[in-house]
């Protein structure tokens, strides 16, 4: 009778291990889980994925969801253009660890205040120049709707799990460098498949699909 408890024991704390090892940080099982290949298109035509509802959830709402404050910065573009992003390192959802980069949606005019105000200017090697903005403003980005998720696995994705898991695509595109574009506008997703590196998830509402697709385009025209 001692010999079955203690191998009960012994087998509870082998799985919890196992657990843990799956699970950094020893988080918990995700009842509603955030995986890259779980989105739904409502019949607005928003798409949800990661539990954000692009052109809906707000800066501040992926902030409460993920416990991360993550990177905001302000870019400009020789144009010039103003965009923000806000960069998260790191995360850890449903045990996948993985960078993701927001984009948000800020008219031009509040853009350019927030320009005006930034504490520290750089200039990038395409001519873009990073702002590094004040406290205050970043708090007013927290309403900022989320238009474009960006989401950068820690490991390599081989094409066989990345179809097993989202199909096959509608299009490919190939790059000169080798990069393999799968694109499924209906979803709104462009997955970059790198034979030499990290996979790239872009994800936008379906009808915004154009903004992923026309320079992809241009570049192999």
């Amino acid at each position: 009778m001692e010999r079955k408890i203690f191998l009960s024991v012994f087998i509870a704390a082998l799985s919890a291990v196992a657990l843990a090892i799956l699970l950094p940080g020893g988080r918990t099982v995700d009842e509603h889980p955030r995986l890259p290949w779980l989105i739904q298109v409502d019949e607005m035509g928003y798409s949800t994925v990661f539990g954000l509802t692009l052109g809906r959830s707000t800066l501040a709402e992926a902030q409460e969801a993920f416990q991360e404050q993550g990177k905001t910065n302000l870019f400009v573009s020789p144009e010039p253009r103003f965009y923000f992003e806000t960069y998260f390192k790191g995360l850890y959802l449903d045990s996948i660890r993985a960078d993701m980069v927001f984009s948000l949606e800020v008219n031009q005019a509040t853009a350019e205040q927030l320009y005006d105000r930034g504490l520290r200017i750089s200039q990038l090697g395409d001519g873009t120049r990073k702002v590094e903005l004040a406290q205050p403003d970043l708090d007013l980005l927290g309403d900022a709707r989320v238009t474009h998720i960006t989401y950068i696995p820690g490991t390599n994705l081989e094409p066989d799990l990345i179809a097993a898991r989202f199909g096959e695509p509608a299009r490919q595109i190939v790059e000169a460098t080798g990069i393999t574009h799968w694109l499924y506008p209906d979803r709104g997703l462009d997955i970059a498949v790198n034979p030499d590196g990290r996979e790239v998830f872009q994800y936008v509402m379906p009808a915004r699909f154009n903004e992923l697709l026309e320079p992809l385009e241009t570049q192999t025209n």
